[in-house]
């Protein structure tokens, strides 16, 4: 318990034998109830997170029949804590792998006990000085999804969106609709776009960044091919459902009509230029001028709507 909050942890693992009690014997004793979610683990994980939990009452192990990915089992274990356990009033989500930093869980419970934020997750580039440590391509990548996701979820004040060493409210766990969160690697930043459509407060906490022995199972080429397509997807989605479905505001319509104008006059000027490539005559400087001026004035509305969402997100700040 942490200043009267009832504290449960959830441990999604996949073949994390040799870390995982490691993990579990390290928990602050802050935490409560810590639910192990071993998803259809093909090493000793089970039987390791079952060793830890002879000696300690607050571990409970579930296993998977089959792999859901790392969001199915963490969601998983949000169902389970919102169905049986009405008492714990904040959720942590700790890798079975030991590349989170459990000293760190007192910020994080800060973060939502004290300053009323409703989802806290750790930022790794806030520490600079162990920044040193996060491999070249994790840090590459890190770079390219952290500004997509800004741009897909709105929350542009955060950073590090990989990072999934986060803590939410029951409160706003239970008004997101968990089963629309992706359920694979990407379940991180859906979680951000799920939290902005309905305006929760995310706080980054500065933590440390810890590699060792462990092995990703993020396929990087996998990632670079469905991460944007899921992004755009997702961005979508949050502006019909934040911006058109409870509320018409400016963003939704500056946004949409920004689109159909630039893509109008981007494929209008593709087509006079082949046209007149193909015949060999010049193009109307007015016909040229609409398809300029659809390109400038989209361009201008979608840059609007996107400064009217960055002020969204200051505002959630």
């Amino acid at each position: 318990m942490h200043k009267g909050r009832v504290v449960a942890a959830i441990v999604p693992c996949h073949n994390e034998a040799g870390f995982v009690g490691d993990v579990l014997a390290a928990m602050p004793r802050v935490i409560d109830h810590i639910i192990v979610v071993d998803d259809a683990s093909t090493d000793a994980t089970f039987d390791e997170a079952e060793r830890v939990a002879l000696h300690d009452s607050r571990v409970r192990v579930v296993r998977n029949e089959k792999n859901l990915g790392v969001g199915g089992a963490v969601v998983a274990g949000y169902r389970l804590i919102l169905e049986s356990m009405p008492d714990v009033e904040v959720i942590f989500k700790i890798d079975g792998d030991g590349q989170m930093p459990l000293e760190r869980v007192p910020d994080l419970l800060d973060a939502i006990v004290e300053e009323g934020f409703d989802y806290a997750k750790g930022n790794r580039f806030l520490m600079g000085k162990e920044l040193g440590s996060m491999p070249g391509s994790r840090l590459f990548g890190n770079f390219v999804t952290t500004f997509l996701t800004k741009f897909s979820s709105g929350y542009w004040n955060i950073f590090d969106v990989q990072n999934g060493f986060t803590a939410l409210s029951r409160g706003v766990l239970e008004r997101l609709d968990l089963s629309r969160i992706h359920r694979g690697y990407f379940f991180e930043n859906d979680m951000l776009v799920h939290l902005n459509a309905i305006s929760a407060r995310v706080k980054d906490v500065p933590i440390p960044a810890i590699y060792g022995d462990e092995v990703s199972g993020v396929n990087i080429v996998s990632v670079g091919f469905t991460f944007p397509r899921l992004l755009i997807g997702r961005y979508w989605w949050r502006l019909y459902r934040k911006y058109m479905l409870y509320n018409l505001s400016p963003v939704a319509v500056f946004m949409l009509l920004g689109t159909i104008l630039f893509g109008f006059g981007a494929i209008f000027s593709t087509y006079l230029w082949v046209r007149s490539s193909v015949s060999a005559s010049p193009t109307p400087t007015g016909t040229i001028m609409i398809a300029l001026v659809s390109v400038i004035l989209g361009f201008q509305l979608i840059l609007q709507s996107v400064v009217l969402d960055i002020q969204e997100s200051d505002r959630l700040r």
